[in-house]
């Protein structure tokens, strides 16, 4: 398949939600989103992880619709945005991202992202135009650690690559074979059992579904070439993660959530290492941007889902100090 596929190319696959979508043409994809809170409040962009739609940040947008006018996105093949086969990377969805901010905010906002979002969030403090990002929230997110020959610690293959390649297998680029029953199959043989029991805690799942019930409504709104792109590299080729730190240059809250390293084969089960961690303060820093660590070993992935009040007490409480002296 090579063309490239909007929402209405795509029946049956959507399901109503709380707030109302929109969409806006930015060039080359159409993206989708949705809006919460007053217009005259300060601006606060969230970027959601891979496999993920805007509508994983429901449970926190009403909270945080009192205090910023929110806007949730759907990156390019996932949700109702384009579907762009062959042209899945960080920088094509950084780039995206930057047109929105111009398009649709339209003034200087702050970003917030998990997972694979997280990492677009790091591009936007490194990449955006001056003056579009105030600050930065970098929720888990995979640095180093989804590149294929990361400058410290394991790679995509050493992490959780393996999941990603077991979709792509069996799902295919935009759905072409969508053998679900047969990804359910394959994934304790494809699937080393260390990641296997790491997942129960990493991404904890409160669906009850039957096996036979079809895939969950998250993966129906995803196009696996995105997994593929990030197994072979493609994803990250273009963008080494060490020079994208070195030219952050906004304030960052960087929270780290559950992780270990399995001791017999070097595998990381969670987004990044603790090491990996330290490496980014540690560039971050000597590029002379602000950057605070918060570490919660015992939150699954998404902290936004999972813990939303969490999510938006600790939000808040970093947004607090931007404006206090240094």
């Amino acid at each position: 398949m090579t063309g490239y596929l909007e929402a209405e190319d795509r029946p049956g696959t959507f399901v109503p939600h709380t707030f109302d979508e929109h969409t806006v043409d930015l060039g080359e994809i159409r993206m989708n989103y949705a809006v919460a809170g007053a217009p005259s409040n300060p601006a606060l962009l969230l970027i959601p992880g891979q496999t993920q739609s805007w509508w994983s940040y429901e449970p926190v947008m009403g909270p945080l619709a009192e205090h910023f006018h929110v806007h949730a996105v759907d990156l390019r093949g996932q949700g109702r945005s384009t579907w762009t086969p062959g042209r899945y990377t960080i920088d094509l969805f950084g780039g995206d991202l930057v047109r929105f901010i111009d398009l649709v905010i339209g003034r200087e906002t702050l970003v917030g992202g998990l997972s694979s979002g997280g990492v677009l969030s790091a591009w936007l403090s490194a990449f955006a135009k001056p003056g579009q990002v105030r600050a930065a929230l970098w929720e888990d997110p995979p640095l180093f650690a989804c590149e294929r020959t990361p400058a410290i610690g394991p790679g995509i293959g050493q992490a959780i690559g393996p999941l990603f390649a077991c979709w792509h297998k069996w799902l295919g680029d935009q759905w072409s074979i969508g053998d679900w029953p047969g990804a359910l199959c394959a994934m304790p043989t494809e699937i080393p059992m260390e990641l296997l029991r790491g997942l129960a805690a990493m991404m904890p799942s409160d669906d009850a579904e039957a096996p036979d019930a079809g895939p969950p409504q998250n993966l129906r709104e995803y196009d696996p070439e995105w997994a593929r792109a990030f197994v072979t590299g493609a994803a990250t080729a273009s963008c080494d993660h060490a020079a994208m730190l070195a030219r952050v240059r906004v304030p960052v809250l960087f929270t780290h959530h559950f992780r270990t390293v399995d001791h017999g084969t070097g595998r990381l089960i969670g987004a990044s290492s603790d090491d990996q961690a330290r490496r980014v303060r540690e560039i971050v820093t000597a590029a002379g941007a602000p950057i605070e660590y918060r570490s919660f070993p015992d939150m699954p992935h998404s902290m936004h889902e999972h813990d939303p009040k969490r999510y938006v007490e600790t939000l808040l409480e970093w947004v607090a100090t931007l404006d206090r002296p240094q």
